[in-house]
């Protein structure tokens, strides 16, 4: 894990004081910046979106789908927190704390839109980090770059679905072609660059041709992540000097979703008897959200200066800290995971 990514939580508070203070100073700037749109798609976002995606993008092997079947136990289980659980949690808590709870605190004309942000970061299970969080908890390598490359897969037809589902039960109502037009620009036409540019530098290269790109790329990636946050509260600054604990706020269906939907991942992965170097990957993927596709859908659904862009970003804020916290947890608890119960039966080797 490199410093950058280990300190993104410094990185993205810096941003937050870069972007309010910008916005304050250079507002024309911000306004001219989001003028840029065409279909509803700003087209500096987009750049700087793919610029994010696509590197991470790169990592993904599609033909270790061919490897599922392997770890069926725990890749079910992570299908059933990803796709069938965590959404519906999410909108459950959103409900209960930003549109009940919550409600007296927060400006009226945002709740719905928060509502839906916090919606899009739970619709998309994380894509790059992933790999990160495994590594930290031992995780079986294969297990992970099989689960990625299906979670990939479903979410190119079931993103949308969801959403749309979950906003019209949120009584929310958004443009389906908006958002078909946003998976269509932020997952598949994303997913099938990184896939034939992936192709061509391991066929010219090799995987040390790849591995040198990846490396070139990365802190471009990350810069690009910075910039867009920094856009996104140039445009929020307002509101968030009306309201500053609207952050914490919006942190809290978060954190618990996070710990919910990990902690069941873990469980159901020993009641299942899968080993702990898949139950400890299964349950990072199973908590951690695809932020980047989160942000760039809430920007075009909603605009900059939305409470869904807002509650997507709060989501990039806590995810490395919350994150390592679920790391530390299932390495600290190995030996209870591997005692007792049908986790302690004798298992086929992982190759």
């Amino acid at each position: 894990m490199s410093i950058f990514e280990r300190y993104l939580t410094v990185w993205v508070g810096l941003c937050i004081v870069a972007g309010v203070g910008l916005g304050h100073l250079v507002p024309g700037v911000f306004q001219a910046i989001g003028a840029v749109e065409v279909a509803r798609v700003n087209l500096p976002v987009a750049a700087l979106i793919w610029l994010m995606i696509v590197p991470m993008l790169l990592r993904i092997d599609f033909a270790a789908l061919g490897q599922v079947g392997r770890h069926w136990r725990g890749i079910g289980v992570t299908l059933l927190v990803n796709w069938a659980v965590k959404p519906f949690t999410m909108a459950l808590l959103g409900w209960f704390f930003i549109g009940s709870l919550f409600r007296p605190f927060l400006p009226a004309d945002q709740i719905d839109s928060y509502i839906a942000g916090l919606i899009l970061l739970a619709a998309a299970p994380c894509t790059a980090m992933v790999f990160v969080w495994s590594n930290l908890t031992r995780g079986e390598p294969h297990f992970t770059l099989s689960q990625v490359a299906l979670n990939d897969a479903i979410m190119v037809v079931a993103f949308a679905p969801i959403v749309g589902l979950l906003l019209g039960l949120s009584a929310i109502t958004v443009p389906w072609s908006t958002l078909v037009l946003s998976v269509a620009l932020y997952i598949i036409v994303p997913v099938v660059a990184a896939q034939l540019l992936r192709r061509s530098v391991l066929a010219t290269g090799g995987p040390a041709a790849l591995e040198r790109l990846l490396a070139r790329l990365g802190p471009f990636s990350l810069a690009a992540l910075l910039a867009t946050l920094v856009l996104l509260f140039g445009f929020q600054g307002e509101e968030i000097l009306r309201q500053p604990l609207v952050i914490a706020m919006l942190a809290v269906p978060i954190l618990i979703q996070v710990y919910f939907n990990a902690g069941l991942a873990y469980v159901l992965n020993r009641m299942a008897g899968e080993q702990h170097c898949i139950a400890g990957p299964s349950a990072l993927i199973g908590a951690s959200n695809f932020f980047e596709l989160a942000v760039a859908a809430a920007i075009s659904l909603f605009g900059f200066s939305s409470g869904a862009a807002l509650a997507t970003v709060v989501g990039v804020l806590i995810e490395v800290p919350v994150m390592l916290s679920v790391v530390w947890i299932v390495n600290r608890s190995k030996g209870w995971y591997e005692r007792g119960g049908p986790a302690s039966k004798p298992q086929e080797a992982v190759r």
